[in-house]
């Protein structure tokens, strides 16, 4: 079977999962990044720190879009230092109403010690629902799907916000070939 590597609809390849829980928020991601039914790289870096790790991103679809999109949130971070909301509806804005920018490829979390946001070239910037301690859990990608309903799931059961997300991850992992156990894992204190 042939693959049209340049088509990024069938490339596939993360799993994002926020946990905010007990004082934390965690963003967690796999490693894998696949085109078709074939693994190109098992050790992918999808989630990191920005603003002098002040603001975690994790990122799903093409990596490339991902990091332009990243490098202008950084920008408007700047604009709003303290407005991570603002920030954020400022780059949809641009995203949805630029030429160029329309035709970026990616989807991202964005958390910093007390809001998150999904962000989509839609124009989306949502705040995921509050759990019953004040948390939230959000996930995006190929496995985002998988690694929300096992931390829901566990979320009763487990206190800690990073143990119950990398235990939501594994479940993931276990269900969608397009997620790995390869987990990068950034943590801010609320």
């Amino acid at each position: 079977m042939n693959h049209d590597y340049a088509d990024a609809s069938k490339w596939r390849g993360t799993t994002i999962l926020t946990v905010r829980k007990g004082g934390k928020v965690v963003v967690i991601g796999d490693g894998q990044v696949s085109a078709g039914n074939t693994v190109m790289k098992s050790a992918a870096r999808k989630v990191r720190r920005i603003i002098d790790g002040k603001v975690i991103i994790g990122f799903a679809g093409a990596t490339a879009d991902a990091f332009a999109l990243m490098e202008r949130l950084e920008v408007k971070l700047e604009q709003y230092p303290t407005q991570l909301a603002r920030a954020c509806v400022e780059l949809a804005k641009d995203w949805r109403t630029d030429k160029v920018l329309r035709q970026l490829q990616a989807m991202m979390i964005v958390a910093d010690k007390k809001e998150t946001f999904v962000l989509t070239g839609n124009g989306d910037v949502v705040e995921p629902d509050i759990g019953k301690d004040g948390g939230g859990i959000t996930a995006i990608g190929s496995g985002g799907n998988y690694a929300l309903a096992a931390a829901r799931a566990l979320d009763g059961y487990e206190k800690d916000a990073e143990k119950l997300a990398r235990k939501a991850m594994e479940i993931a992992a276990d269900i969608c070939v397009f997620t790995n156990n390869n987990f990068v894992v950034e943590t801010l204190d609320e």
